[in-house]
């Protein structure tokens, strides 16, 4: 249960009701983050707004590279909300989830490809208490993969999962059951 409570369709206004209906219909249930980011509107509709346009935007990159980045920063974030989330989202795209469980040990996994890797490595990079930690090094492998605009756009994918599993893990938001509890983060419930 997240420390403050989600809004409730009863408490909901108009707009946050259709944000409802369209989470819904879209994930199967509403998103808890969005019910408790309700508490402040402006805030949820930001956003809502924010992430759509950055999905809409982010198309440079391939899918799998984007997608394991992010999952990796959620991942040693945390949040077993994104990383549930996360999960769902690789299996909707068609990507394996089954290699996720061996997440802790990519730089040796044969499931991981060399510019997965990096990627990852990157994500590690950026998620750390020590921004400094990104090197002109890793800069230069990742833009001779994935041009300047794929470089920016992952930069700025990892950039926006510290920010969501941050928000998430501060308001005690966890797994709602988008994916199998496989992929659980095993330190998120103290276990």
């Amino acid at each position: 249960m997240p420390r403050i409570p989600a809004v409730t369709p009863a408490q909901a206004g108009p707009v946050a009701k259709l944000a409802y209906r369209i989470a819904a219909r879209m994930y199967g249930q509403v998103p808890e983050p969005l019910a408790v980011a309700l508490h402040h509107p402006g805030i949820a509709r930001t956003s809502t707004v924010h992430e759509m346009m950055a999905q809409q935007a982010s198309k440079r990159l391939p899918a799998n590279i984007r997608d394991i980045a992010v999952y990796r920063t959620a991942w040693t974030i945390g949040c077993s909300w994104c990383v549930d989330f996360g999960t769902m989202e690789q299996r909707l795209a068609g990507l394996d989830t089954e290699r996720l469980a061996h997440i802790a040990d990519y730089a040796t996994s044969p499931l991981y490809s060399d510019d997965e890797r990096a990627a990852i490595a990157y994500a590690d990079a950026m998620t750390g208490a020590v921004a400094t930690a990104v090197t002109d090094e890793q800069v230069a492998d990742l833009e001779a993969r994935f041009g300047r605009d794929g470089l920016v756009e992952l930069t700025y994918q990892i950039a926006l999962e510290n920010s969501r599993a941050r928000m998430n893990s501060a308001l005690g938001i966890h797994e709602q059951g988008f994916s199998t509890d496989a992929c659980r983060v095993p330190w998120a419930d103290g276990t």
